[in-house]
């Protein structure tokens, strides 16, 4: 059997991560729903789905959980929540995006992982042309909401 490529997983997971940020801001701008009904349907959804995968697995860690995490989940579902009733979809994801990959880097460079020439180069080139793409037409986010948002990421 043949792996993934890493790179096809990464373009999947930036496209599940659209796709919910698409449907949650639809969910709530246009629909009569608020920030914590939304919050909650996901909540339990999201662990009557999780329930049933591990029973189809036979798995034996039905009780295993970490009370942490779920709030973390929490705290993410909220804010995002929340934020994304005054930011532009774009706006959102941007912010989320982001947060979550510079929580990925920084974890790396904590856990003692260190740039290499190439890396370094592709991330201040990345950086600078979402700058030079976004920043000249975009206007001053909401901060409240744009905070939120970077919690959530």
């Amino acid at each position: 059997m043949t792996s993934i490529p890493t790179w096809l997983l990464t373009l999947t997971a930036m496209c599940a991560f659209a796709g919910n940020s698409l449907l949650c801001r639809w969910a709530l701008k246009e629909t009569s729903i608020d920030p914590v009904s939304f919050t909650l349907i996901r909540i339990v959804s999201g662990a009557i789905a999780l329930y049933l995968i591990l029973r189809y697995r036979k798995s034996t860690q039905l009780g295993a959980g970490n009370w942490a995490s779920a709030f973390a989940l929490f705290i993410y579902m909220a804010a995002f929540s929340y934020a994304y009733i005054g930011l532009p979809t774009g706006t959102g994801a941007f912010l989320l995006f982001g947060a979550v990959q510079l929580t990925m880097i920084l974890a790396g460079l904590w856990g003692g992982e260190r740039f290499k020439i190439q890396q370094s180069l592709g991330f201040v080139i990345a950086s600078a042309g979402l700058a030079w793409l976004l920043l000249p037409s975009s206007a001053r986010p909401p901060i409240k909401e744009s905070t939120l948002m970077l919690i959530a990421g």
